[in-house]
């Protein structure tokens, strides 16, 4: 038990060695801050900006270049088979299984070809 008491205090030691760090080193990191703002003329509005410009050196990322492309719409593509209790296929992508236990109990697809 004694080792966790222990573990504790350290914790609650260092927690405030960190806290005194982090305020001593608050005012020094915001007046960097200020000194690099006003060197590259940069504005708090510009930090609010949700337009962020590439780097310096680099390109812009590709996506960033183009914009969206519009979808095209997909046509209906009309049947090509019925079967025997309504089923449709446009004869494209692969063969339903309707079709496919029709033809392997001895039927073929032309049975099945709707008359265009």
């Amino acid at each position: 038990m004694s080792k966790l008491i222990d573990l504790q205090s350290q914790i609650a030691s260092l927690q405030k060695q960190a806290d005194d760090i982090r305020a001593k080193e608050f005012e020094a990191t915001v007046v960097e801050i200020r000194q690099k703002m006003q060197a590259f003329g940069i504005t708090v509005k510009d930090l609010q900006s949700t337009k962020i410009k590439a780097k310096a050196g680099r390109k812009p990322k590709a996506a960033a270049e183009k914009p969206a492309k519009a979808k095209k719409a997909t046509a209906v593509v009309a049947a090509k088979y019925r079967g025997p209790n309504g089923e449709t296929w446009s004869g494209r992508g692969l063969t339903p299984k309707w079709l496919a236990s029709l033809v392997a109990a001895g039927g073929t697809k032309e049975q099945y070809l709707i008359a265009a």
